[in-house]
Formats: C-alpha cells, structure tokens, sequence
C-alpha cells in the first residue's frame, strides 16, 4: 500500500503559471493577480478539495470567471430602478462610451486650439446649463453629500445654518446630513417642529449669526397628516430681508417636473423660486454618474467654484464625459425603467414565465434611491420558488430578484429588452439547479 503523501504530487508554482491554458485564461490580468490564483487553487489541493492533478484545469476555471475588478456585472430584476447597492443608475450607452473615450489622454483642462490650459469641465457645465436654462452657472463635484458641505461650509463657515427639523435627512449607511455640515465647523439652527414649521420660525432665527438658509428635501420618506411647510418663494423674501443665501437640497437630481413622480422637487422649479444655489445627486433620477451638482445664481456658484474645498472634491475626467455625455446623448435606462408600459411589461414577464413553466404575478416597482417614496411603479413578476434566489445571485449572468412573502420574484422593469433572453437562460438555470 503506497504512503506517498498526495500534497507531493501538487505542481509546482512555476509550472502552472508557464502552462499554455493558464496563459491563455489569464488574458489582461497581471503577474500578481495570476500568481494569487494558482497560490489559492494550490492550497485547495492541499486541504484535500481537488486533486492535484485538477490543480491547472481549475486554475484556468477560476482566471476565466474572473477580471481585474472584483465587480460583478448584475441583472437588476428587482424593479427597484435606482438601486443603491447596484451603484444606482446605470449609464446609458452614450455615457460608457464617453468614459470609455475618457480613460486615455482627453482635454479636460487643455484648449487645443491655443494649447492653453482652460476651464475644467466646461463641456459638463455647459450641459447642465443647455439641460436647466433656470440655472446661472453649475460646478460638478464628486457627489451629493460633498456638494452640501461645500455649499454649507463656503457659505455658512462657522455661523448658523438654518434648517427645519422636519428636513433633518439620514441618507444611506447611517450618515446623517446634520452630521456631516457639523463636521465641517458649522453650527444648525434648528426651527419648527418635526411636522409643522412656519415663516415666523425662520424669522425668529435669522440674525448676525445666520450664514444661510437650508431647505432639505426629505426624498427618502414622507410625513403626513397634520403638516406644513414654508414654500421656498417666502423663504427667498425672508433670505432678502436678512441678506443672506438660500440654499435648496433636491436631492435626486430631477431636471424637470416629471407627471409619473408629481411629488418630487425639479432643480428647475427651486431656481425659478429664487433659491441661490440647489444641490442634486447625478447618479439617480438623472440617470448619470456618481456626481453632486451645485447650480444656481452665478455670483454663488462662483463663489462656491473659489472655496479651498472645491479642489478636493472635484469631480474627475470620467466623472465629467459620463456627465456630459448623460446629458446629451439619448433617454437614459433610468428613464426607460421609470415610464416602461405596464402593458409590454406584462408581454415580456408571460414570454419569461412560458419559457421557465412560471406564473405571472402583479407587482409594484420603486424608484429607489432615496426618488418619490412611496410611489408604485405598477407592473408584473415572474414567481419562482424562494430557493431561486440564490442560484440566481450566484450565476453568471449574475440576477438580482427580489424575495417577498415566501417567492421569489423576478421583475423585468430595468432589464435592457436585449437580455430578455440571457435572463430566460439564468432562470432555466437556476431553476434545474433546485432539481
């Protein structure tokens, strides 16, 4: 009986890694990425998981699965369209090709005209301001919550800013809005009470002291009943009357009134109120890029633009291309999977069910992301046994379907029509995996 010690037979490091297969599978992958594969596959055979002699077939299985990024392309069948935890809103064509155009050498600083240094970004800003002919003047930086602290921090500094309790916002993550302008040195002013707050409310706080007027947008809840609010018009007469700045937080980033989210606050709308500068996030119901956007009067953004603290939050080449492109290229997927026709919404999700022997159910869609909350996006689901889920998680390509009330459910709202098929495969899939 032989006592050879089978961790013997493991290859070596070296013979793996000069093996045609492995080289093939590794494509643009780097020396160290490679090595750390064949270092992980190897320990497997050690710990008696695989054979030694399966140690270059695996290897080659796991570089061919796998890229530089540890990022895992997902088919959002949630119906949830601007998804936090997939990176919200996915970019429409125009933009991946423009930050694609983006990652070489571009003029993002540069005339090539006179070979001079120029305005960063200006292609963005003039976007912004072709898209909201309301606004003065617009700066990009690097998201929402950076955009507030630089708008309360360049214009407030260590004074008060003044806020309604109703509006104190906790976005994502445990961070809270109140949290992040204190940690900057300013100091909140709060007036009214969570569910009521009225004109004489800010017009008793308002003093020497004041560096400006803040109205937050509660975009990720609702208070209701016995309520009231001062409209930004008699906040811009109040802001007058003391001479200071009104700064208004949109938060989702609506350019324009939209009929399908009646509640939900426009950048246009709060500038032609008289708000001095109106902060939004790029990457929800506008549909682009990680970006917080500042437009407003020219005099403030201006200001805004020279604050020390601009320059270290400054949005980045890919950030501005995305931008631009998101702006002038054609309907975003966000705006697709927002006014998708319930109607071949149905169509699509029967097709899916026939195809995997389901049943077709109702179901809402949200906006997510902090949009309209509370407001249906009627549609339809294709149910699956709750088991499925994670099958479809963990296949390629990747699902993510929502689990409720002992199902899974599989939306196909901001699934691109062109996966309709890939979606049928994953499904079929999952599904033979649970026999």
């Amino acid at each position: 009986m032989s006592t050879e010690d089978p961790r013997r037979r493991i290859p070596r490091t070296d013979r793996v890694l000069a093996d045609p297969r492995v080289r093939a599978a590794a494509g643009g992958l780097g020396d160290a990425a490679v090595r750390a594969a064949v270092l992980a596959v190897q320990q497997r055979a050690r710990a008696g998981e695989i054979a030694p002699e399966a140690v270059v077939d695996a290897v080659v299985t796991s570089l061919s699965t796998r890229g530089a990024s540890s990022l895992t392309p997902v088919l959002n069948a949630t119906g949830v369209v601007v998804h936090t935890n997939l990176g919200r809103a996915p970019l429409s064509d125009a933009a991946r090709q423009a930050v694609l155009d983006a990652s070489g050498y571009v003029d993002v600083e540069l005339e090539l005209a006179t070979g001079q240094r120029s305005a960063r970004g200006e292609g963005a800003r003039e976007a912004l301001l072709e898209a909201c002919p309301a606004a003065e003047d617009a700066l990009v930086v690097t998201n929402g919550a950076a955009a507030l602290v630089l708008a309360t921090t360049a214009l407030a500094g260590t004074r008060e800013v003044v806020v309604s309790r109703g509006e104190f916002v906790e976005i994502g993550a445990g961070f809270r809005l109140s949290d992040l302008m204190e940690s900057t040195g300013a100091r909140l002013r709060e007036v009214g009470t969570t569910n009521r707050t009225h004109p004489d409310d800010y017009a008793a706080a308002l003093g020497p002291e004041t560096g400006c007027i803040l109205k937050v947008h509660p975009s990720n809840f609702r208070v209701a009943g016995f309520t009231s609010a001062v409209p930004l018009r008699e906040l811009r007469s109040l802001a007058d009357e003391h001479g200071v700045p009104l700064v208004v937080d949109v938060g989702s980033g609506l350019l324009t009134p939209d009929p399908a989210l009646p509640d939900e606050p426009s950048l246009s709308e709060a500038l032609e109120a008289g708000a001095d500068a109106v902060i939004a996030s790029g990457d929800k119901l506008l549909g682009g890029p990680q970006a917080g956007l500042l437009l407003g009067r020219a005099e403030t953004v201006r200001r805004l633009a020279r604050f020390p603290l601009a320059r270290a939050v400054r949005a980045d080449k890919l950030t501005l291309a995305a931008l631009e492109a998101t702006l002038r290229g054609g309907a975003t997927p966000v705006d697709v999977a927002l006014h998708a026709e319930p109607g071949r919404l149905r169509e699509r999700a029967e097709a899916l069910a026939a195809a995997v022997g389901a049943e077709v159910v109702p179901h809402d869609g949200r906006v997510g992301g902090g949009g309209a909350p509370g407001v249906p996006l009627h549609g339809w689901a294709v149910r699956l046994p709750e088991a499925t889920a994670r099958s479809l998680r963990l296949g390629r390509p990747a699902v993510l379907p929502r689990v409720h009330d002992g199902a899974c459910l599989v939306d196909l709202r901001c699934v691109p029509e062109s996966r309709d098929r890939d979606l049928a495969d994953a499904v079929t899939a999952a599904l033979e995996g649970l026999r």
